[in-house]
Order: structure tokens, then sequence, then C-alpha cells
């Protein structure tokens, strides 16, 4: 039986943590659906078609990884495609609390999907994507936190050069 995974996220931009947590997923799952949060309450920096394209970008050379969107409810968007597993990044105990939250609900909303929780390689175990913005947007180099095609994009919403 194979297992399909969803790693849902805005990726608003994609770091180079979460890129560590497709890699160790793809090598745990039988395919994996990178999946692109479209209707979301923050103001994202970067259009979904933007993420999306950066996302194909940098997972193409990956084999069972796949990019998406997806709007409404997450567990009914796993069963929609037949993911039996979530995958969810904890990089510290406050991410656990929100995270063991949103699983638990999950669980109750369908007990078809299960959360894995991975935590981040330890070189990103401080990196989010808000702090990457904030440091891109204040001038500051956010090279190694970020795939080269984001840290150009980055660089271009900023009016900075390359």
């Amino acid at each position: 039986m194979k297992i399909r995974a969803v790693y849902p996220g805005t990726f608003d931009p994609v770091t180079n943590g979460h890129l560590d947590l497709i890699r160790r997923s793809a090598a745990l799952f039988d395919d994996v659906v990178v999946a692109i949060l479209s209707n979301t309450d923050k103001t994202p920096m970067f259009t979904v078609e933007e993420r999306v394209e950066m996302l194909q970008n940098v997972v193409k050379n990956l084999q069972h990884v796949s990019v998406t969107t997806f709007g409404g409810l997450l567990v009914g968007f796993a069963e929609q495609i037949n993911a039996s597993v979530i995958v969810r990044g904890i990089r510290a105990v406050s991410d656990y609390e929100y995270e063991l939250q949103m699983a638990l609900m999950n669980r109750r909303l369908s007990a078809k999907v299960e959360t894995v929780f991975l935590m981040p390689a330890e070189t990103y175990s401080y990196l989010s994507s808000r702090l990457v913005k904030e440091i891109s947007a204040l001038g500051g180099s956010v090279h190694g936190l970020v795939p080269a095609i984001v840290e150009r994009r980055l660089k271009r919403k900023h009016g900075q050069r390359s």
C-alpha cells in the first residue's frame, strides 16, 4: 500500500527549512504533495502563483513530490487527494502546542488521516518565513536561508540588487 503525505503551508516564501522537511518527507513516504494554502487570513508577500512557481522550481528534481494549492479544511483536502498523512514541522515547544491542537482537531474531523511531526535539521531550527521576510525587507542577507530563486525574488520585491 502506497502512503501519500500532504505537507501544507503558506510557504511565503519557501525556506531551506521547508525544503529540508520536503526532502525528508520524500524519503519517508511514497508520494508527497506540497499544498499551498490559498485562502489565508494573512496578507502574503508573494501571490499564490508566485509561490507555486518557486516551489515547483525547488522540488523539480525530487521524485514523487508535487506542488498544488488548496482552500478550506486540510483534512477534507487530504481525503480528496487520498493522503493518509499530514506532515508538520516543529521547531520549538511553542510550535508543538499549536500543532498538537491542530492535529487533535484534524483527527476528530477525520480518523483516516494521521499527523506526523518532523523536526527540521538543527541548522534550520530557528528559521521561519516571517523572519526571512523581515531580514530581507531591512536589507539583510538571506543567503543560505532560502533557495536561490527565492533570494532573487525577495531582492526584487525590495528593490535590491541581485
